[in-house]
């Protein structure tokens, strides 16, 4: 299994100025990834995802680091006016632009839900259709083009393991899948362990996430904290030091048969250089005493 990094993991320092989009290849591979993962791009002014892509391979192939996947945002049904498939056709530059990067995946939201204004039936039952039509459609041009596309369990709306599941078979096609991420489940109160388990017979690939957790029941405990579905307060952690059971979530990966990559997706407050350095340590340790 390789461990790979978020470029979203280094956001803080980016806006802080005391690393440049352009750096994170290298950094990633200093650190000890094997390979990356790129998500919102900084673009350079003037540049598109389609011109920007080419100089950022050149970036990582100069690191000596692989790009494993391209996570962009979507929406099927509010994103390009409420027109799924016009949705859809914008989706298909991204994924141009993954096979650019060289990454063999591309991860795309489904649905943050209904706007509010949105008249009628609101709930997932009745948003699948579209949905899978719209993931459909991206994977059916994408898998020409040698990459897997993928919906990750974010976004509130659609990210109940159940509600994946439902997603999954309801786009019924080899080529697309699940990434799964151990920590968002608790965005949506549900048990990370368990979900996990749902999950991994779609996973195409997985994100490490930890959380700090509070009740909802409790004082709001300020800054730092969101809430999730269901009130309670998260924050985001270096991996092991949190609430999700990384160990055990990795114990059932294993179980799986998984052997892709793991990538760190890190949203601690600590200074982000420091807390990918000891997350990937952790990570690390934690893989290795499961042989």
């Amino acid at each position: 299994m390789k461990l790979g990094v978020s470029s979203y993991s280094f956001s803080q320092a980016v806006a802080a100025g005391t690393l440049q989009f352009n750096d994170i290849p290298a950094k990633a591979k200093e650190m000890g990834f094997d390979v990356i993962e790129f998500s919102v791009l900084k673009l350079p002014a003037g540049e598109t995802p389609l011109s920007f892509a080419p100089k950022l391979r050149e970036l990582c192939d100069r690191a000596g680091i692989a790009a494993a996947n391209y996570t962009i945002g979507a929406d099927f049904l509010n994103g390009s006016k409420g027109d799924w498939k016009a949705e859809a056709e914008r989706l298909k530059d991204e994924v141009r632009v993954a096979k650019i990067l060289g990454a063999p995946g591309m991860r795309h939201d489904a649905t943050y839900g209904y706007a509010a204004a949105h008249k009628g039936p609101r709930g997932f039952e009745d948003a699948l259709p579209v949905l899978g039509k719209g993931c459909r459609a991206v994977t059916e041009f994408a898998a020409d083009l040698g990459i897997r596309t993928m919906v990750e369990n974010h976004g509130f709306f659609a990210q109940d393991s159940a509600r994946v599941e439902r997603l999954m078979n309801a786009v019924n096609h080899p080529n697309f899948g699940w990434l799964v991420d151990m920590g968002n489940f608790l965005c949506v109160d549900e048990d990370p362990a368990q979900a996990l388990g749902r999950a991994m017979p779609y996973a195409f690939h997985v994100h490490a996430k930890d959380f700090h957790v509070k009740s909802g029941r409790t004082t709001a405990p300020g800054a730092g904290w969101f809430q999730s579905r269901g009130g309670n307060y998260l924050r985001g952690a270096i991996i092991g030091h949190g609430e999700v059971p990384i160990v055990q979530c990795l114990g059932i990966m294993k179980k799986a048969g998984y052997d892709g990559v793991l990538s760190i997706e890190f949203e601690g407050i600590e200074e982000p250089l420091k807390g990918i350095g000891l997350s990937l340590a952790n990570l690390r340790r934690f893989v290795q005493m499961l042989g």
